[in-house]
């Protein structure tokens, strides 16, 4: 019985399309290719105009397939959850946007299965480091200073909730 082949791709959630770089890695393994754009589209509609990792395993011989969705980039959900068009330039001299804590909270849930974080508040503290290098604010805040006041406790009950 011969390997499933599997496709690794980037995609933009929930437009995903048979042209690359889907359609001529599948194509010559004898799949229905619209019918795998369709799923990866159903599967990826939470993470629109996001970068989504997807891979692609298919049966040779009975051309049966799975799809397994990654989690998108730290900075693609801080990107999304604070409305930026993107981070700063120059993220030590401008804010490229803001996140609440509720906001912080939402994105490290999700990060958290790829985090070697294992508690909420771990994980929100990885998701504030990536804020610090785009130049995203917390609750108004350098990402640096939320950092410090994480780190003396003020935020606990907050990033508890969400654990």
């Amino acid at each position: 019985m011969p390997e499933p082949k599997s496709v690794s791709a980037l995609v933009v959630g929930g437009e995903a399309n048979a042209g690359p770089p889907l359609g001529p890695a599948l194509g010559p393994l004898g799949v229905n290719v619209m019918a795998i754009v369709k799923e990866i589209n159903e599967k990826t509609k939470d993470y629109t105009g996001m970068r989504v990792p997807v891979k692609v395993s298919v049966d040779t011989e009975t051309k049966q397939f799975t799809i397994e969705v990654g989690i998108p980039s730290a900075s693609a959900l801080i990107v999304k959850e604070s409305g930026a068009p993107k981070g700063s330039g120059t993220p030590k001299t401008a804010v490229a946007g803001n996140l609440t804590v509720d906001q912080l909270i939402k994105i490290a849930g999700v990060k958290k299965p790829q985090s070697y974080g294992t508690t909420v508040k771990s994980v929100a503290k990885e998701v504030a480091g990536s804020c610090v290098s785009m130049g995203v604010t917390i609750e108004g805040k350098s990402a640096k200073d939320f950092l410090s006041e994480v780190k003396d406790g003020k935020w606990d009950e907050a990033l508890a909730e969400g654990t």
